[in-house]
């Protein structure tokens, strides 16, 4: 008997320890598509989950940081849901590519149009961002889900180093170093553009030069051909003079 209701207690506290764990891996995160290079461009992917068994996720707004404000931020498509891009005035401009940038963009709303996220199930929401900033390792969005049921959950809790994971963690894009590709793109771009136009040029001064030079040939074989009828002809004069005589 005590061993059965060891085993028993036992069970009752491995399922009350995964039900408590449970939420905090069911938040709502943000990974690249790849890479998130610093001072490069990036696909980044929200994933939210729905966490509720009687209500479906039916709203996501992410809100951008403003600190590192990011100048171009477009969605895709997503059936079923409509999104909506809201840009705010900076503070400081931004440049990019030789071009100040007033206003950037501070949060992105997604509504679901149908029956939106259903229990069991998750959605990715992806948005192609950029130019990421080259002064920090990650980006913190602060992201708000709702629920047909009208619950709203907040994750906005930033991740204190050291400590525990919060209850309802904000997502975090980790950004990587910066490629080489990255910084010298520009540079290749204008050498490559350099190149090729003297390749160019060279092979149009080669074919100018092998054109006139067969156009002078053409010439000159001309030339010659006439003299050489003239001297024919001539040559058949003299000839006949030479055969009356005799």
């Amino acid at each position: 008997m005590k061993a059965s209701r060891i085993a028993a207690a036992g069970a009752v506290a491995a399922s009350t320890v995964l039900v408590l764990s449970a939420p905090a891996f069911a938040h709502v995160s943000v990974q690249p598509e790849g890479t998130a290079a610093k001072g490069g461009y990036a696909v980044v992917d929200f994933k939210v989950p729905n966490e509720r068994d009687n209500a479906s996720t039916t709203k996501l707004e992410v809100t951008f940081p403003t600190d590192h404000p990011l100048a171009s931020v477009m969605p895709q498509p997503i059936d079923g849901w409509k999104v909506e891009v809201t840009k705010s005035k900076l503070d400081k401009p931004l440049e990019m590519h030789g071009e100040k940038i007033s206003e950037a963009v501070t949060k992105v709303t997604w509504t679901a149009d149908g029956k939106g996220i259903e229990p069991g199930y998750f959605q990715k929401f992806p948005l192609s961002v950029g130019a990421l900033p080259e002064d920090t390792d990650e980006l913190v969005f602060k992201a708000i889900q709702t629920y047909s049921n009208k619950e709203v959950v907040r994750w906005i809790e930033p991740q204190e180093e050291g400590a525990e994971e919060p209850e309802n963690p904000a997502p975090v894009l980790a950004l990587s170093a910066a490629s080489e590709d990255e910084h010298s793109h520009g540079a290749s771009t204008a050498e490559d553009t350099a190149d090729d136009s003297k390749e160019a040029a060279a092979d149009t001064t080669e074919a100018a030069s092998s054109s006139d030079s067969s156009d002078t040939t053409a010439r000159v074989l001309g030339v010659v051909g006439i003299v050489v009828g003239v001297a024919g002809v001539a040559f058949g004069v003299v000839a006949s003079r030479r055969r009356t005589n005799a």
